[in-house]
């Protein structure tokens, strides 16, 4: 990884701290050491989404005293939010469930999709401690686990890759385990349908329930999960909500306070060492001391439209990305001040998504199901719509400045929204008006007329979807090698044949939605090294500093090596981190 030079904003900020501290007389850390004191604990977490309570639940359970600190009146941060996807290779459940996976496939796969942009002893902490994770999260909290079966690894080609996948998710918890608590956990990126209990694997069928014998039982069997649920009075729980309760009510039976409304200030440090931090707490300064370190779990900086300026590709922001609103970089920042190293700062976990009216849409199955394609702005395909999403935000940007593809546009036709489900949308149903006049959708009875409405050629267009209509015929893509890999066809049509993936467009109105750069959060941030130990440029350790999830430079670099790839880390270093406080690592 290569570190951030220091930026002449930052240097100017922290030159106005210093001259503040000057003024007054004191040094920040003096000035902090008068705050109102919040108590003194072995370990402060900051931050509550999954990195931040599997370091706190880690640190209870070795017999350090704890406490979490989270900006937002919800715990859970962008994890309770999510699918929970959680990519771990050779963990307990799936070895459980005969997946053949060993320590040397792990290993090649994980060289492989992230080359030289990660040390290699990281990859090997992850690849080391990541199944002892799974396992010492079942054992100190309500939490189990399933396999999501077939899900792919997102290169499977690649050395040591998986075509049936090694991700999890969380099994199906009950809400009534916290009580009261269950009020102030962070709410889900999208709501499950009244009356279900779904998980992230019944998506790909869910979206095919119309048209696939498979999906009408998937349909029917989260459809009763809910009916046995609310006849047992349980208020039931799946993927990033299982997921936060199940950490938050370990951490209620380890005794571990979490503070919320409690924003970080900053970190506070006696003789070059990371002793506590100052945050606000009941509106008011205060200091809370750690006897052996702070860990930063505090999320990305996604929704810090500023330092998206400075540090990654226009055109950005901070209106498409589905992560926590509160993750500001406040972590990030803290750690700057103290000399801290970047890393991958002009990286994101990124993916296609709708510009909707209030908040955008995560693109998955609706780019890869047969019958769209993507176009740029000239009309043209420039991508595998079905290659994993990182990937493809990543391509939109790297050819933007020569061949404008931001936006870009997925065609489909009706004959695609008379068989699938699109985001929450039933086949043959409407699609809300608000789509239409905010821009985000279009439609029209001929291909001219929808790339009038689009702004893109009508000749180009035309040609583009000819084009593709007789490579979906003969069910082979080699202008951009749709379905070549197995990951392609994991949110796909079985019954479309002679590929799953691709299907021609001939059936009138035809649909475009706009496709702009999300996000699920930012990857870049504090480098650390394989105890999850916040480095300086020159590779020293900041003592007493650690960080962990969207707070730390992504163990995957630049790639994304299977779903949860941002979960299954940030768990895995949360628990390195408090493992290497606890002096047991």
């Amino acid at each position: 990884m290569t570190s951030e030079l220091p930026s002449r904003r930052r240097v100017l900020a922290g030159a106005g701290v210093t001259g503040l501290a000057v003024a007054a007389g004191t040094h920040p850390s003096a000035r902090a050491a008068d705050l109102p004191p919040l108590g003194t604990y072995d370990v402060v977490v900051i931050g509550s989404g999954a990195a931040g309570m599997t370091a706190a639940l880690t640190a209870a359970r070795q017999g350090l005293s704890c406490v979490v600190v989270e900006k937002a009146g919800t715990f859970g941060g962008s994890a309770a939010r999510s699918g929970a996807g959680i990519w771990i290779p050779n963990n307990p459940v799936i070895l459980a469930a005969g997946v053949p996976d060993t320590p040397a496939k792990a290993a090649a796969y994980l060289a492989a999709v992230v080359g030289a942009d990660v040390p290699a002893d990281r990859q090997r902490a992850f690849l080391a401690h990541g199944p002892a994770m799974i396992s010492f999260v079942m054992a100190n909290s309500p939490l189990r686990f399933r396999w999501m079966e077939g899900y792919s690894d997102y290169y499977p080609e690649l050395p040591g890759g998986l075509p049936g996948g090694r991700s999890l998710e969380p099994d199906q918890l009950d809400g009534n385990v916290l009580g009261a608590e269950l009020a102030r956990l962070n709410p889900p990126y999208l709501k499950v349908p009244a009356g279900m209990v779904v998980f992230s694997a019944d998506y790909k069928w869910l979206a095919l329930s119309a048209v696939s014998v498979r999906g009408a039982a998937v349909a029917t069997e989260c459809l009763a999960r809910g009916t046995k649920a609310a006849l047992l009075g349980q208020k039931p729980l799946t993927m990033g909500q299982s997921l936060a309760a199940g950490l938050r009510a370990g951490l209620t039976s380890a005794g571990v306070p979490v503070w919320l409304d409690t924003p970080l200030t900053d970190l506070y440090t006696e003789g070059g060492t990371v002793t506590g931090a100052v945050v606000t707490r009941d509106g008011t300064p205060g200091l809370v001391r750690a006897r052996r370190g702070v860990v930063v779990g505090s999320g990305g900086f996604e929704h810090n439209a500023a330092m998206r300026a400075q540090y990654q590709r226009q055109p950005i922001g901070t209106d498409w990305t589905v992560g926590a609103k509160e993750n500001t970089g406040d972590g990030i920042r803290a750690g700057q001040r103290l000399g801290a190293a970047l890393a991958l700062m002009d990286d994101a976990w990124w993916g296609p998504a709708i510009p909707l009216p209030g908040d955008p849409y995560f693109c998955l199955a609706e780019r890869t199901l047969p019958g769209g394609l993507l176009v740029n702005q000239a009309g043209a395909r420039f991508v595998n719509e079905a290659a994993p999403y990182s990937d493809v935000v990543h391509t939109m940007y790297e050819r933007n400045p020569t061949a404008p593809d931001i936006p870009a546009w997925l065609i489909v036709d009706q004959n695609y929204r008379n068989r699938y489900l699109f985001r929450d949308i039933a086949p043959t149903f409407p699609l809300p008006d608000a789509w239409y006049t905010s821009g985000a959708a279009a439609k029209a009875w001929t291909l001219d007329a929808l790339a009038g409405s689009i702004g893109v050629p009508a000749t180009a267009l035309r040609t583009t979807v000819d084009r593709f209509n007789s490579l979906a015929r003969t069910g082979e893509d080699p202008d951009f090698h749709r379905g070549d890999s197995a990951y392609d066809h994991y949110y796909t049509d079985p019954a479309v044949l002679p590929d799953s993936c691709l299907a021609p467009l001939w059936l009138p109105p035809y649909h475009a939605f706009r496709i702009v750069p999300g996000d699920l959060g930012t990857k870049g941030g504090l480098r650390t090294d394989a105890r999850a130990r916040v480095l300086r440029p020159d590779g020293t350790t900041i003592p007493g500093l650690y960080a962990a999830g969207n707070a730390s430079a992504a163990v995957m670099g630049h790639s994304y090596a299977g779903a949860g790839s941002t979960i299954g880390p940030a768990m895995t270093f949360g628990y390195i981190a408090a493992r290497d406080l606890a002096g047991v690592l």
